[in-house]
């Protein structure tokens, strides 16, 4: 195995499969390959890979199938490609479990700063439907942020998040989170009340590329949008009287006030 992993790519363009192959194998993956969507879910069954690279627009089924049959086995980081760039794609493929979304076409660098930047990222204890791990009693913790930075327990108004498990769970009851929620909603109570734009959790979930690609923020700022809505329906968390995410409208978001 090479020292990054496995990789699978699922993908029916030869040139586009040959060219993330390219960035596949620099980067330090084992790679194989795939021309449809059936044969791409059994070889991630077979492979059991760290990254699976997923067409969109494939011959037999599309990537949102693919992608709805992988997540009932394999928690492996996946990243959905297309040409298309409705809203409704991107709603569909982070709702379905995606851990990015790229629009082609995409220069090789882009590809390989954000799968570098999802892979810093710890996979969560759980697969598919299943339960997260509750986060397990801790002391009490000081709110301020430089204390909580320390805490490998982060707790705000019943929700409590392990930052060793990655596990999430409100009043005892496990939450299950993509993520990128985990992240955001990380961020968020690490930061104590205090204002963060989606510019600031978009770079929070890419890490060091923004600094260098500020013109690719847009998108992933709308995924931002998409995470925090998910997060409002998982934590049934009412926007107009919120316990946990307050939008600051024109400006970003920050963590309720304490309960």
């Amino acid at each position: 195995m090479s020292d990054l992993g496995v990789a699978v790519i699922i993908e029916d363009d030869t040139d586009m499969r040959n060219l993330i192959e390219g960035v596949l194998l620099q980067s330090g993956f084992e790679v194989h390959t795939a021309t449809c969507g059936r044969e791409g879910v059994e070889l991630v069954r077979d492979a059991s890979p760290d990254v699976v690279t997923l067409d969109v627009g494939l011959p037999d089924i599309d990537g949102f199938e693919v992608l709805r049959r992988i997540r009932r086995f394999s928690n492996a980081y996946v990243v959905m490609l297309t040409g298309r760039t409705e809203e409704t794609d991107l709603l569909t493929a982070l709702h379905g479990g995606a851990d990015d979304y790229i629009i082609k076409p995409f220069r090789p660098r882009e590809m390989r700063a954000r799968i570098t930047a999802m892979m810093r990222r710890q996979r969560p204890q759980s697969l598919g439907g299943g339960p997260s791990p509750s986060p397990e009693p801790s002391p009490p913790v000081n709110s301020s942020p430089e204390d909580q930075s320390r805490q490998p327990v982060l707790r705000h108004n019943g929700l409590a998040l392990d930052c060793r498990t990655r596990s999430a769970a409100v009043g005892g009851t496990a939450l299950e989170l993509t993520r990128s929620e985990f992240d955001i909603l990380q961020e968020l109570i690490r930061g104590a009340g205090a204002v963060l734009s989606k510019k600031d959790l978009a770079r929070a979930l890419r890490g060091e590329y923004y600094r260098e690609e500020p013109s690719t923020i847009d998108s992933d700022e709308r995924a931002v949008e998409v995470h925090i809505g998910n997060l409002r329906r998982k934590l049934r968390d009412d926007p107009e009287s919120p316990r946990w995410l307050q939008t600051v409208r024109g400006v970003g978001y920050r963590l309720a006030t304490d309960d």
